[in-house]
């Protein structure tokens, strides 16, 4: 992961406004700070933010970043059907697409190198509201994508949900880090989103 690094690791978190995308990267982006490495965090919602298509982009290197903006995706997470099609193009060829398809029905490109998962569904079931479904697939990117410590992200987290929701919140990440785990044994992949 070092080596990659290097180059600077692009990730798209998409969805819906409301989702608690933007969130997301701002948490990703403080758990790569507290790691010491260099970020750039970018977000899109604007008139987008009452249910159209919302981004955060979270760009981790050990170098200097010189241009902020994602255009050439090591990671997608894809929360709705909407953002999935209208980003899904901009995944690397040997990029990891995480999608919750308690929305995400139909995927354009095939590999071993999806995740799919009822998220919003496990969240509601798991934990008994959809509300924390980004922590818990913020959870699981970072399990697959160890671009940050998992003790970082925790910290993260706890600097930045409303202390009425931080048991919640724990809850989902730790979710989303056990729900990594099962996937990547079924697939024999190793955590660190590279195969074998």
């Amino acid at each position: 992961m070092q080596n990659k690094l290097e180059k600077g690791i692009e990730t798209r978190l998409s969805g819906s406004g409301g989702q608690g995308l933007i969130l997301s990267g701002i948490i990703m982006a403080k758990a790569a700070v507290l790691d010491g490495l260099k970020v750039t965090q970018t977000q899109s919602y604007g008139p987008e933010s009452r249910g159209g298509a919302s981004r955060a982009d979270v760009i981790i290197s050990v170098n200097d970043i010189y241009y902020p903006e994602a255009t050439h995706l090591d990671f997608l997470v894809a929360l709705t059907q909407e953002a999935c099609d209208k980003y899904i193009y901009e995944l690397k060829e040997k990029g990891i697409l995480i999608a919750d398809n308690s929305f995400v029905k139909n995927i354009s490109v095939m590999g071993p190198r999806i995740f799919d998962l009822p998220f919003s569904d496990i969240a509601m079931e798991k934990l008994g509201s959809r509300l924390p479904t980004n922590i818990v697939v913020l959870g699981f990117l970072v399990a697959i994508s160890k671009l940050v410590s998992k003790k970082s992200l925790e910290s993260a987290v706890k600097s930045s949900v409303k202390p009425a929701y931080l048991d919640l919140n724990m809850k989902a990440l730790s979710l989303g880090f056990t729900l990594a785990a099962e996937a990547l044994k079924e697939i024999d992949m190793p955590l660190n989103g590279g195969s074998k």
